[in-house]
This record gives C-alpha cells, sequence and structure tokens, in this order.
C-alpha cells in the first residue's frame, strides 16, 4: 500500500506540514487509516488528533 502519495502524506504529517486529516485525505485513506499506517512506520498521533478522528468516524457512522 506504499503509494506516492500516502509516502508524501506520511512525511508530511510526520513533519507536522499536514494535519492528520489532511493527510489523511493527500493518501487517500480514512483517517483511522491513516493512523494505523503512521503506527505500522513509529510515526507518533497526537492524542488529540486522534480523539478527534474517533469522533469524526462516530459521527460518520452515526448518519
Amino acid at each position: 500500500m506504499a503509494t506516492k502519495g500516502l509516502a508524501s502524506a506520511l512525511t508530511l504529517y510526520g513533519a507536522r506540514t499536514l494535519t492528520l486529516s489532511q493527510a489523511a485525505a493527500q493518501a487517500g485513506l480514512s483517517e483511522s487509516e491513516f493512523i494505523d499506517q503512521l503506527e505500522r512506520r513509529g510515526i507518533e498521533v497526537t492524542e488529540s488528533e486522534r480523539a478527534a478522528a474517533l469522533e469524526n468516524e462516530r459521527a460518520v457512522h452515526a448518519d
């Protein structure tokens, strides 16, 4: 799954150039999928962004 878009998004998120939401969109993944990719690579996800991603996912599934 290591596409150019994913690799770029991982790099930009790791440098904190993009937010989690922006990087996930660039990679073509949901925020939770992107968090999985970050964790696989040892890239830290801030607790506030992790919580926001979970809340966004709950809101989407509630609709």
